[in-house]
């Protein structure tokens, strides 16, 4: 079993092409020998976004604190809050954004894409 305390990992500028103000760190993952999932921690500081993305695999998406959108594959916009988890099918194109004015925190659960 591991165990790790959050607040102690270090978060790093996500540096995917179309992100802004997006910070991400890895809660469990390889380093964990966690080899078939990873869960990621996302802060998006106001006015930040993720790009506009898919991947080839599905995600699992729970919201930590204050709110945000999420733009749906027609491009719909969605406000998400605290209390709510999404689902994001493979192929899904999406993005996170944040317009409001406290950052907006989400857990991400993925596949180990290397697997």
């Amino acid at each position: 079993m591991k165990i790790n305390n959050n607040h102690e990992i270090e978060s790093a500028e996500v540096q995917m092409e179309g992100a802004k103000k997006v910070r991400m760190k890895i809660l469990i993952g390889p380093k964990d020998e966690s080899h078939n999932i990873i869960m990621r921690h996302f802060t998006i500081s106001p006015g930040g976004h993720t790009p506009y993305h898919q991947h080839n695999y599905e995600h699992v998406v729970k919201i930590e604190k204050n709110r945000g959108i999420i733009v749906d594959e027609n491009g719909n916009e969605h406000e998400i809050k605290v209390g709510q988890s999404l689902f994001v099918k493979p192929g899904e194109k999406h993005q996170f954004k944040n317009p409001f004015s406290e950052d907006f925190e989400f857990l991400c659960i993925i596949p180990n894409p290397q697997k």
